[in-house]
């Protein structure tokens, strides 16, 4: 367990909840009904692995071997990241 998140766990971007790129800030941004959040790049990089399809495990596997960095790091920031954004409704765990 990482972050909070089981390697076995989907993390789903609920409905209402979506990644944009905002012009005006010229930064993604995580939109929900009332809310924004500002993603960096690293944020984006995770965010854009979710598809509700594939595990926290998986996720942080394709992130490892995309940006050459240790699977156990990605995935205790990945994890944290994500756990973060499960705290405030942006995202759900199935």
């Amino acid at each position: 367990m990482t972050g909070g998140l089981c390697s076995t766990d989907i993390p789903v971007i609920p409905r209402g909840v979506r990644i944009h790129w905002d012009r005006v800030r010229e930064k993604w941004v995580l939109l929900a009904p009332e809310r924004a959040v500002a993603l960096d790049p690293i944020g984006h990089a995770i965010l854009s692995e979710v598809d509700g399809q594939c595990s926290f495990g998986s996720i942080t596997s394709q992130l490892a071997e995309k940006y050459g960095a240790p699977r156990d790091q990605i995935a205790a920031d990945a994890g944290e990241f994500l756990r973060g954004l499960m705290n405030r409704r942006f995202l759900e765990v199935v």
